[in-house]
């Protein structure tokens, strides 16, 4: 948009024509530090065991660790990373109106067949110099993953193309459940659904057992996959886990599914239902 050599027009003139200020077209955006990408590394694994700890006791925890930290700076990094504790908080913040909440339409569901339940969440993927989010869709019934994205940001755009990857693949369930997140509940992913006649469920604000199926592939793949690799690069990062999902739906046999993997119970015929419980 700005061309800093034009032969007519200066920098400052060029701005003023497209209304932007000078200080915004010169400043250049700082990076995460190596100590806070350091931080949320671990901040990423303390909250995998435990998913209740909210900022106060992350910071006591990040403390005996023998880190000196206070708990605005945790907040901050743990908003940055899109965790969210579990259990209930005073709604201090509504949604944007144009952003609906969908009730949650799983509880003594009975699911019984592949295509019936998707599910969705994001997941943080540390790097050495930043961080990448992780969208995944499972089928509920057979635990296999659908389709998967990588992105550096945390908008709606990656979520929608993993969507239109599963639904393009292995046609569409009758059920999506999501979190409460931006993301899920933006028009472009709620407009999705409801183009293709998919019923939208939303987990409770803050539950994440409402979704428990997605945060426990989560657990598996960071201590399996992530935390090994220590990944360099984004293309290394999906490379890595593209090869271990594909281990996962094709070579993992799950114990609530008889030991079965996830591809043989979504692509043959049960002949026994394997009821969806948390």
């Amino acid at each position: 948009m700005i061309v800093p050599d034009h032969p007519e027009l200066s920098v400052v003139q060029q701005c003023t024509l497209i209304g932007l200020s000078r200080s915004t077209w010169y400043y250049h955006p700082v990076g995460d530090s190596a100590e806070d990408l350091a931080l949320k590394a671990l901040i990423d694994r303390l909250f995998l065991e435990a998913p209740y700890f909210g900022s106060r006791k992350m910071t006591e925890m990040l403390r005996r660790l023998g880190h000196r930290i206070n708990r605005k700076r945790v907040r901050r990094l743990m908003r940055e990373m899109g965790l969210e504790v579990i259990w209930r908080k005073p709604n201090t913040s509504k949604p944007h109106p144009e952003n609906r909440i969908y009730p949650y339409l799983l509880r003594k569901l009975v699911i019984d067949r592949p295509n019936f339940v998707w599910a969705t969440d994001i997941t943080y993927i540390p790097m050495p110099r930043g961080f990448l989010y992780l969208v995944a869709i499972m089928d509920w019934y057979s635990r296999k993953v659908l389709a998967w994205r990588l992105s550096n940001s945390m908008d709606a755009d990656f979520c929608v193309a993993a969507l239109q990857e599963a639904m393009a693949r292995h046609g569409r369930p009758e059920i999506f459940n999501t979190d409460q997140g931006s993301q899920f509940t933006s028009s472009e992913f709620t407009g999705a659904l409801s183009a293709a006649g998919i019923r939208i469920s939303m987990d409770g604000k803050g539950r994440f057992m409402d979704n428990i199926f997605v945060e426990r592939l989560w657990r598996s793949l960071k201590y399996e996959c992530v935390y090994l690799n220590a990944f360099a690069t984004g293309s290394e990062a999906r490379l890595g886990i593209g090869n271990w999902i594909d281990g996962y739906n094709a070579r993992r046999p799950h114990q609530a599914l008889g030991y079965r993997t996830p591809d043989e119970i979504y692509f043959s015929a049960a002949t026994s239902p394997v009821k969806a419980a948390a």
